[in-house]
């Protein structure tokens, strides 16, 4: 495997909804394999939107894309797009539509082309390696929201897929949820591109991070993902850490490792606790 293989190639990309202000303007964006990229903006950013134009949903006003090496255009060319990149959708409901669990994951093996009961090997398995087992006849619109979010996440990664686009894959998730996807981004051989606005949880799962700004997509090493272990009124009830304004807007610079950024701080940490 070329880690250094660029996957998916953004020149000069603009983009506008119909009436609408624009959303992406004259934006360059680079994905080799082996990235695991953490995108966090402010709604409205284009974040979607640039999940929608690297699967062919949605086309550009301007520029240039090339995926898997080869321009991207017409429908025919992101027919084989769809086939390699793996997209999770933000809401759970947009994903599943089939009456039971295996049908829904069963779905993409099949329509790539495997015969039935290859695709149902696939299904199970996939199930099993999220935890699913003994999910396969269960009544699909039945499930709670982290179900629904693992079981999307299942009919993703039965395609197999060379990359994943997740879009704020723990929107609503309870923290054990939580902490089972993280398990599961950690440990899957995949490349991937996650947006969220959870800090902390970027922090655990990405090797670099992206915001969003006029239009661009630009390298952060300025957000300072990080740890951390706190007190809280509420104990431990699920809560939520909100972005202010000030940080949303703050300034963007060069790509930084997360490992590296984590580092530095337990380092400086350790330094204030000897001195």
């Amino acid at each position: 495997m070329n880690k250094n293989e660029l996957l998916i190639n953004f020149e000069g990309i603009s983009f506008n909804y119909p009436g609408g202000i624009q959303v992406l303007s004259n934006l360059d964006f680079h994905f080799h394999r082996g990235d695991r990229i953490g995108l966090i903006a402010p709604n409205g950013s284009g974040k979607t939107t640039l999940l929608h134009l690297i699967m062919g949903l949605l086309k550009p006003c301007t520029g240039r894309i090339e995926i898997f090496g080869k321009p991207a255009k017409d429908e025919k060319d992101f027919a084989d797009v769809r086939r390699r990149i793996g997209l999770l959708f933000q809401d759970a409901d947009d994903q599943l539509f089939s009456p039971t669990v295996l049908e829904d994951v069963a779905f993409g093996p099949l329509n790539l082309g495997k015969p039935k009961n290859e695709a149902i090997q696939i299904a199970q398995q996939t199930l099993a390696f999220l935890g699913l087992d003994g999910f396969e006849n269960r009544i699909t619109f039945k499930l709670s929201g982290g179900e629904k979010r693992l079981v999307s996440l299942a009919t993703v990664l039965a395609m197999q897929p060379e990359i994943l686009l997740l879009d704020e894959p723990i929107n609503g998730l309870d923290m054990k949820t939580k902490a089972r996807l993280k398990e599961i981004l950690s440990s899957i051989n995949l490349s991937y591109l996650l947006i969220s606005h959870d800090f902390d949880f970027l922090a655990e799962i990405v090797d670099a991070t992206y915001t969003m700004q006029d239009g661009k997509i630009l390298l952060d090493k300025e957000l300072h993902l990080h740890e951390h272990v706190h007190a809280h009124e509420l104990g431990t009830y699920p809560h939520q850490h909100d972005m202010s304004e000030e940080r949303k807007n703050i300034p963007v610079g060069n790509r930084q490792k997360t490992d590296d950024r984590r580092q530095e701080t337990n380092n400086s940490n350790q330094k204030s606790e000897t001195s």
